[in-house]
């Protein structure tokens, strides 16, 4: 309902109200549509500007992976080329740990001052220079046992072989070179720490190349991190890198050591591509990722979309403000333009408005030469030639109509006067002089306001004149007439034509009053209808014929008068002919009930006649 009345109150009727509306519509549409465009665009380059950076930072943790494994590669070309070295090792790998002491103390290398030849000081220097290394270890194929030196500088050779753990057929298993340590092996070397990765070489013997065992380090995943230090600040999301069955190596953020990666199916997307794939959107989240078979790890990046959508954040709100000061002007500025054009259309108008009610002295006040401007200067210069065609021609015919105004009123006055001095006449004959007196002067009362000219007349004036009269009616029918009049104080100054109610209560007195009843009654009410002030004259007499009925209404809508019922047809050709066709009397009579006679006056100011 409401959006009913507002249509109603506000578009219905209003032409630029419509115009301003469409256009408002069409405006912040079309912005809308442009900054969203242009939002989609601006968030795209930022959302590939942040992945870039990804992109590079996650090059960056491969490019350290194969150097922490060429790092490897390089410690067993060393132990080869070292023949020395070579033959401890692979004594040490034969043999137990007291033979191996033994050989060394027996001095079966060429020359004893060759430090880099004992098998645990060349480890022990090996993680000197590489602070990363956890873990390095020799298994021996041959003898199932696996020798183990730590981070604190600690040897063991650990028996294992089938019948003591499952790493014999762990380290015959074919796996990539890189890769998450083994359950078993962490389990013999007691080694939990969850944020490691191993790098697997296999050792062969130089002359026969036989395959001697397994070169195993294991590295802190948080040397990796070292990898992302220069992207720190400008890198968002995280990054891990998986072994191929899905398990956490590093962890940018610490969330998933010793756990399956939740978000991608790195089984399945090992061997799609060895190149950086394309930017994928999954659950919620930015992926990334590099695959290197070869090794058999995958490099992953993430972001989530929340986290990069604070990337662009400050370009959608600065997109926003911009669209909202776009959206205001584009309003505002028609708005202003268009509703200076409404209050100018609404003057002309109003100025209609005051030409239709006469005032043809109205001039529109518009200097401007645009369309609207056009109108006013036409409507001015119609309405001068229209006053000089009033001055010619249309004044000269109301003084004629005037003219025969004045002589109805004439024919009216002596009508008035005959039938009035008739009563009296009659009264005097019947009853003496009791009340004479008293009806002489009520009519010497009313004669004295026929005959004063009075500039304006007024509703309380023809109530006086009507009050005057069947005063003297009263007077006359003492016990079996009585009237009514019910005026309300704020339509006394109401301009009436003169003589306009008088006939009709004269009609009454002459025609409908039955004087062998006793409750003869007249009752005048005057009420306000819209735009019309009515007033109901209505008796209790002998009511009217309905043919005489039909006849007495014909006789009123003629256009030339013959004669007949000359009060009611003065009354209701004054009235139309000073106001229109939708004022005058109207006639209601039921036959011996009584009659309702309605008179219509405009309410608009005026002057009577």
């Amino acid at each position: 309902m409401k959006i009913v009345s507002v249509y109603k109150n506000f578009f219905k009727n209003n032409m630029f109200m419509k115009m301003l509306f469409i256009f408002s519509m069409i405006s912040i549409v079309t912005i809308i549509t442009l900054s969203y465009i242009i939002f989609l665009s601006v968030s795209d380059a930022t959302i590939r500007r942040e992945l870039a950076i990804q992109k590079a930072a996650m090059e960056s943790v491969d490019r350290y992976i194969h150097q922490q494994y060429e790092t490897v590669q390089n410690m067993v070309r060393d132990m080869h080329q070292n023949e020395a070295l070579s033959s401890n090792i692979t004594y040490l790998m034969n043999h137990t740990y007291a033979e191996y002491v033994q050989h060394l103390t027996n001095g079966y290398y060429a020359n004893q001052d060759d430090y880099s030849a004992d098998v645990l000081k060349h480890f022990q220097n090996i993680m000197d220079r590489n602070s990363d290394i956890n873990q390095v270890m020799l298994y021996s194929a041959e003898r199932q046992d696996l020798s183990s030196f730590n981070q604190h500088k600690q040897f063991r050779k650990l028996n294992t072989n089938v019948a003591h753990s499952y790493i014999p057929d762990v380290m015959a298993m074919e796996t990539p070179n890189i890769s998450a340590p083994n359950y078993w092996i962490r389990k013999e070397i007691d080694q939990w720490d969850p944020a490691l990765y191993a790098i697997r070489v296999p050792i062969n013997d130089t002359q026969t190349l036989r395959n001697l065992g397994q070169f195993l380090v294991f590295f802190d995943s948080a040397g990796i991190g070292n990898a992302l230090d220069s992207y720190e600040s400008n890198l968002k999301g995280e990054i891990v890198v998986l072994s191929a069955k899905g398990t956490v190596l590093f962890d940018s953020n610490s969330n998933y050591y010793g756990k399956k990666y939740p978000y991608i199916n790195v089984a399945d997307s090992l061997f799609d591509q060895t190149d950086m794939d394309s930017m994928k959107k999954e659950r919620n989240m930015y992926v990334n990722k590099f695959v290197s078979a070869d090794q058999g790890y995958v490099v992953v990046g993430t972001v989530p979309v929340d986290e990069m959508a604070e990337a662009y954040a400050g370009t959608r709100n600065t997109i926003v403000s911009i669209s909202i000061i776009c959206i205001l002007f584009a309003v505002l500025v028609p708005a202003f333009f268009i509703i200076n054009f409404a209050k100018r259309t609404r003057r002309i108008i109003r100025f209609t408005q005051r030409v239709k009610y006469g005032n043809l002295t109205a001039r529109i006040d518009d200097a401007r030469d645009d369309e609207l401007g056009q109108i006013s200067h036409s409507f001015n210069d119609m309405l001068d030639e229209l006053n000089q065609y009033i001055e010619r021609v249309y004044k000269a015919e109301i003084k004629q109509k005037e003219t025969e105004l004045v002589a109805l009123q004439a024919r009216i006055n002596p009508h008035f006067l005959y039938n009035t001095l008739e009563v009296i006449r009659m009264r005097a004959i019947s009853q003496g002089a009791k009340d004479v007196g008293e009806m002489i002067y009520s009519l010497s009362v009313l004669f004295k306001s026929l005959v004063q000219q009075k500039k304006n007349y007024t509703l309380k004036d023809e109530m006086e004149a009507c009050r005057l009269y069947l005063e003297l009616f009263r007077i006359r029918y003492k016990d079996i007439f009585m009237y009514t009049i019910q005026l309300d104080s704020v339509h006394n100054q109401h301009p009436v034509v003169k003589l306009s109610l008088q006939p009709i209560i004269e009609n009454y007195v002459v025609h409908g009053i039955q004087t062998e009843r006793s409750d003869n009654q007249l009752t005048i009410v005057v009420e306000e209808l819209g735009d019309a002030l009515q007033v109901e004259v209505r008796d209790n007499g002998k009511g009217i014929e309905p043919e005489r009925l039909t006849e007495i209404l014909e006789e009123l809508e003629r256009p030339e008068e013959s004669g007949k019922m000359f009060g009611l047809r003065s009354v209701h050709t004054r009235l139309r002919f000073l106001y229109g066709p939708e004022f005058g009397i109207t006639i209601e009579s039921t036959l011996g009930e009584g009659t309702l006679i309605r008179v219509r006056y405009p309410h608009t100011e005026g002057t009577g006649i």
